[in-house]
């Protein structure tokens, strides 16, 4: 019979990934071996390799992991009971506490899903387009008239941008933190939301097309 797995051997399989996720994001994906990963979680690599197949796995679960939880964090959102103005704080606020928690696994969703091969690609970005409809959707809600001509979702990736960088510059330790900023982004975004204007119908211009690459 196969032997079962031993206990904690979950806890030990989200130490590595978080571990790995940690690496990755201080050196890159393609600097970082194994053997690095086995010395950082305090196992043998013989024994890493119990817990995953290679170094791409790590690199897909870690990707997938951070941005399921980012889709859940909207879908949680979106069945609250609130107005559109406080809907869209509240997924702003989930999304930068999601962002403070989990810094590395979000560095490497930013940055190394390029080394992904094309199918895992694609399943993790049909994802990242969910999570991008729910801020589109919420955005619509506050400024319905966005929707007609087709600017939610150019105003999302505008959001996007402010929110999914915000780890290159907001250190971890210092005055501002991610709970600060969360209601400045919020007041940002909303204060120039209600200064967009709405000159002409978008039919009478060529359509916008936009692609979600890297992040969500």
């Amino acid at each position: 019979m196969p032997r079962g797995r031993a206990s904690g051997y979950d806890t030990q399989r989200e130490q590595i990934l978080a571990r790995a996720a940690e690496l990755f994001a201080l050196q890159g994906y393609t600097a970082t071996s194994m053997n690095q990963v086995a010395q950082a979680c305090g196992v043998s690599k013989p024994s890493l390799y119990h817990y995953v197949r290679d170094k791409y796995q790590l690199l897909v679960e870690i990707a997938e992991g951070h941005v399921t939880l980012l889709k859940t964090l909207a879908s949680q959102v979106q069945r609250q009971p609130l107005d559109p103005q406080a809907q869209l704080r509240e997924l702003i606020d989930s999304f930068v506490g999601a962002y403070a928690g989990s810094r590395a696994a979000h560095r490497v969703l930013t940055e190394d899903v390029k080394f992904l091969e094309p199918a895992d690609r694609d399943r993790l970005l049909a994802v990242q387009r969910e999570v991008v409809a729910a801020f589109a959707d919420a955005i619509a809600r506050v400024r319905p008239e966005l929707r007609r001509a087709e600017l939610h979702k150019p105003l999302t990736m505008l959001l996007f941008g402010m929110m999914n960088w915000m780890f290159t510059w907001l250190q971890p330790g210092g005055r501002l933190t991610y709970a600060a900023i969360s209601p400045v982004v919020a007041d940002l975004f909303l204060g120039g939301l209600n200064a967009v204007r709405v000159a002409e119908p978008l039919k009478s211009r060529p359509a916008a097309k936009l692609a979600v690459r890297r992040r969500a």
